[in-house]
């Protein structure tokens, strides 16, 4: 708190200047009330650290004024939460809005106590504050730990703030204490927030900034200091003047930082493609030299199409796609190692990633099954299995698989089928469960195989290709019982069936193999026994 002025104030005192128009509040759990004489102009709140100025007159209950910064001309000034005025003031003044002035009567335990505050205030003293929050100063510790204080200069436009993967364009001071420049940039600076740029507090504090926002950084040393000279001594503070000119917004497609987005021109509208969707696109492909290695369209009026998801190219790139809209133009980057197309590998052999410069000219999306009566649903279940059975001959079998995924969703609810929907209906979940189990089966996922097996021979339970593939999965997983249950099941059935007739011999080598195995580790046990 300011210093008692021991000189009375000429101000009219606070009882003909009050008008009781709000009731009194209670402020916390340790007696401190609060009663507002004129409402803010915002919504906005300070916060601790932030740099206070207010008006303020103040007085011991039923006496008379002791000190008032009216008289002195100008505002005091503070950092709230700082332990620099009375507690009463800091838990006081963090409820204030802009403008805002209020009457705060603060008990002894949050002003100055037992000891008080000789000679003008005695002990035990409650005390009355007439307090006007002229403005403030944000000011934010970024890191929680005092390494990285943010002043705000000047407010930013909006809400939004930059993300992790975005590319800003900032400009900046970096000082010494002492003033000295040591590293500048007047007519701005782009990186990405993923590499960093200079010293890593401005990383940090630009992803707290808001598009035009002026800031002043107050820096330790563990955020800058590298154990390099740099012009500046490691046990003093830096001071970066920071502006955030703009940034491009960056995606992150696939979650692990291996396919990246970046928006140069904004499309139209909010809707983007889906699975199944005919895309209209023109494309470029490069290294990080610039060489070209692969166009697709020749212009917005001769464009390539192709559908999403079909796996024609890159999952990557495909999926890029579909986060775009309609005329939107980006820069996809995509590592090296999330390409599995023959053709690329061998292009990428000594690149670490590709950049793709593209266009989404257009597209159609495929009309969503709710909006399709039950006749067009059924059909188009019976198309996408389909689709999915010509991924399945051309090897792409995780495209096949979320093709038969993708076509039950249309026949999941169908209690408003009539009768031969419903019979349609089942043959295609029966068929699509069957097929996407082969698909598991040749990605590996076993388990998932078998569960897919054991939805049809619930329905089914003589169905032979249900009960051949789950013997696949089981014996892939080492099952051998599980395996032998089905196949036995399945020759009950069909004994001549010569797939099957193959898998028992299987079956028979892998149980023979494994009773071998086990005679051997239990001889070898009673070597050691001996």
């Amino acid at each position: 708190m300011a210093a008692c002025n021991s000189e009375k104030s000429d101000k009219v005192n606070f009882e003909t200047e009050i008008h009781w128009e709000l009731p009194e509040t209670v402020i916390g759990k340790e007696g401190l009330r609060k009663k507002i004489l004129q409402k803010g102009n915002s919504w906005k709140t300070p916060l601790p650290g932030d740099e206070i100025q207010v008006h303020y007159s103040v007085k011991i209950e039923d006496g008379e004024i002791l000190d008032s910064s009216h008289d002195k001309g100008k505002p005091f000034e503070f950092k709230l939460g700082q332990g620099e005025v009375i507690k009463g003031w800091d838990e006081g003044i963090a409820t204030m809005k802009k403008s805002e002035r209020a009457i705060f009567t603060i008990p002894p335990n949050l002003a100055y106590g037992e000891t008080g505050s000789p000679p003008l205030i005695p002990p035990n003293s409650t005390l009355v504050f007439d307090i006007e929050l002229v403005s403030w100063n944000s000011v934010r510790d970024i890191t929680g730990d005092g390494g990285i204080l943010k002043k705000i200069i000047k407010e930013g436009e909006g809400w939004a703030t930059p993300k992790d993967v975005d590319e800003v364009l900032v400009k900046y001071i970096a000082s010494s204490a002492d003033g000295k420049t040591l590293s500048s940039s007047d007519d701005g600076v782009e990186f990405s927030l993923l590499d960093g740029y200079l010293y890593p507090a401005m990383t940090k504090s630009v992803k707290t900034m808001r598009k035009g926002e002026i800031a002043e950084l107050t820096v330790k040393p563990a955020y800058y200091f590298d154990g390099v000279e740099n012009g500046i001594q490691p046990n003093l503070n830096l001071t970066i003047h920071l502006e955030l000119i703009s940034w491009k917004i960056v995606v992150d497609v696939t979650g692990d930082k291996k396919v990246l987005k970046k928006l140069i021109k904004a499309g139209e509208g909010y809707d983007r493609p889906n699975e199944g969707s005919l895309v209209k696109v023109v494309y470029i492909g490069k290294l990080q030299d610039g060489t070209v290695f692969e166009r697709k369209g020749l212009s917005d009026e001769d464009p390539f199409e192709y559908v999403c998801l079909e796996g024609q190219f890159n999952e990557g790139l495909d999926r890029a796609i579909m986060t775009m809209r309609k005329g939107e133009e980006a820069i996809v980057t995509i590592s090296s190692d999330y390409f599995h197309d023959c053709q690329v590998k061998d292009v990428l052999a000594t690149a670490d990633l590709v950049l793709y410069e593209i266009k989404l000219v257009d597209f159609n999306k495929e009309k969503p099954f709710w909006k399709m009566d039950t006749k067009e649903k059924v059909e188009a279940c019976d198309k996408i299995k389909k689709d999915g059975n010509v991924l399945f001959k051309e090897g792409k079998f995780q495209c096949a698989s979320r093709k038969y995924e993708k076509a039950l969703k249309f026949i999941q609810f169908d209690h408003s089928f009539n009768s031969d929907e419903k019979c349609q209906s089942n043959t295609l979940r029966l068929s699509c469960y069957l097929n996407n189990a082969a698909c598991k089966l040749k990605i590996g996922e076993h388990q998932e195989a078998s569960k897919l097996c054991s939805k049809v021979i619930e329905y089914d339970p003589c169905n032979v290709k249900a009960l051949f593939r789950r013997a696949q999965a089981y014996l892939r997983i080492n099952e051998l019982e599980k395996a032998e249950i089905d196949i036995t099941k399945a020759l009950e059935v069909d004994p001549n069936n010569r797939d099957v007739k193959l898998m028992y011999k299987e079956l028979k080598n892998k149980q023979k193999q494994y009773t071998q195995h086990e005679v051997e580790i239990f001889s070898t046990m009673l070597s050691r026994l001996a």
